[in-house]
């Protein structure tokens, strides 16, 4: 299995830190507003991650932390008269929402910032007495240049970095290129820390977290292409100042989607709300539409994607409920065990879900010729179709029928039979409204 990592910009082959276990950590919201379909495709990318190393055989330890403390859910709080807390605990609840319509798996650890405090400050004293980290007036910054790699997961030039190019301006720093691990503040809920009160800085949160859940280096650190740079590589230099390593020994980023061409954000304003899409489109149609492109790509949401993606979950459900017909009549079972070696060679190569869905729809057309021949073959091709789609997070109906379902369906197979058209037309509503047909 090759995996592309982006520290080192090549395909790698995956050797875990520990045989047949993975660890592995995505970067995860700030809770401060809905999520929109652009931050859900890190979290539908990372969960197919997650489902087909469980599909492997191995044993997976996923963690995705909530930024519940930010100037952000400050924000909010006073612009809605409430507290960052009730800010927060609202965005979390509709954030695990969205995340059971989408079908996402339940997690191992998703840790909180405001649960974290003592450790941050425990991490962050380390870096001081290490010389790393610096105090100014109640704020505390990372020595950035003390880092000699630092750039390497961005491929940033810390020359050019110098230079102003995305860099935040602090009067305080002696550097530019320093970044906050502690801010001091008096604006809403803030915190007392050994240096005054105030937040902790965003890049300082998921190295603590994963310092507290994995306590070591993991193998996967996931999120989106925005996060690299700086949020991502001031994780490392962290991480390298006071452990000597990368954090990660891969690091995985899925490129963004865009709406006509442009990325979607909520400061351009042109992102739909996770909670509203899928009103309009099903999590099957809407995850089909993500994979069909690869999760290191750029991503342009259409009318004419969706369409086809709408074509591609008729054609697999309309196959499994003929499968699922033949299995009730017959008094089989589907494997929910079967391996496939083609589905494994796509998935081996870093994740290729686009040739996956092309051979879903392969054996879509193959189950489709075994179900009109009454071929107990389209067992296997059936059970193979519905372990790649659960990996892939897609669900289908594929119902234990009673007896009832099934002297029904026989009742109408003798009406058509017998030319009953009114009595056959009458027990096909039925069956279709049960969803059996």
């Amino acid at each position: 299995m090759v995996i592309y990592n982006s520290l080192t910009d090549q395909k790698e082959e995956f050797k875990p830190i520990n045989e047949k276990k993975v660890s592995m950590y995505v970067c995860g919201p700030t809770v401060y507003n809905y999520v929109h379909i652009g931050n859900m495709r890190p979290v539908i990318t990372f969960d197919m991650v997650y489902k087909y190393f469980k599909y492997l055989g191995y044993e997976v330890t996923y963690a995705s932390n909530f930024t519940d403390v930010n100037y952000k859910i400050t924000k909010a709080a006073i612009d809605n008269n409430i507290t960052e807390r009730e800010v927060a605990d609202k965005y979390i609840k509709a954030y695990l929402e969205d995340l059971a319509r989408y079908n996402c798996a339940n997690i191992d650890y998703r840790p909180r910032v405001i649960d974290n405090l003592d450790n941050i400050f425990d991490f962050i004293s380390k870096l001081i007495e290490k010389d790393y980290a610096y105090v100014v007036d109640g704020d505390v910054y990372f020595r950035v240049k003390k880092i000699k790699d630092y750039g390497i997961l961005s491929n940033q030039n810390i020359l050019e970095l110098e230079s102003g190019a995305r860099v935040e301006v602090d009067d305080k720093k002696e550097d530019a290129l320093d970044f906050a691990l502690w801010r001091k503040s008096d604006e809403g809920e803030v915190f007392k820390s050994p240096w005054g009160y105030g937040i902790p800085g965003w890049h300082t949160e998921c190295v603590v977290m994963i310092d507290g859940i994995f306590n070591g280096k993991i193998d996967i650190h996931g999120g989106g292409i925005d996060l690299k740079f700086p949020h991502h590589e001031n994780e490392i230099a962290q991480c390298m100042a006071l452990h000597n390593h990368h954090l990660a020994n891969y690091w995985m980023h899925n490129g963004h989607i865009n709406v006509d061409g442009e990325k979607m954000s909520k400061s351009l304003n042109n992102f739909i709300l996770a909670k509203d899409f899928i009103k309009e489109y099903s999590a099957n149609v809407i995850k089909i539409s993500i994979f069909k492109s690869h999760y290191r790509f750029p991503l342009n949401f259409t009318s004419e994607l969706l369409e086809d993606s709408i074509n591609i979950d008729n054609k697999i459900s309309n196959a499994l409920k003929g499968a699922n017909i033949y299995r009730n009549l017959n008094g089989l079972e589907f494997d929910f065990n079967i391996k496939d070696d083609i589905f494994e060679k796509y998935m081996n190569d870093d994740f290729n879900t686009p040739n996956v869905i092309s051979y879903l729809l392969e054996l879509v057309k193959k189950l489709n010729g075994l179900v009109r021949e009454n071929n107990k073959d389209l067992i296997k091709v059936a059970s193979s179709i519905l372990v790649i789609s659960d990996v892939l997070g897609l669900t289908y109906n594929i119902d234990k029928w009673n007896d009832e379902d099934i002297l029904l369906y026989r009742e109408w197979l003798e009406a058509r039979e017998n030319k009953d058209f009114e009595k056959a037309d009458l027990l096909r509503s039925k069956l279709s409204n049960k969803n059996l047909l």
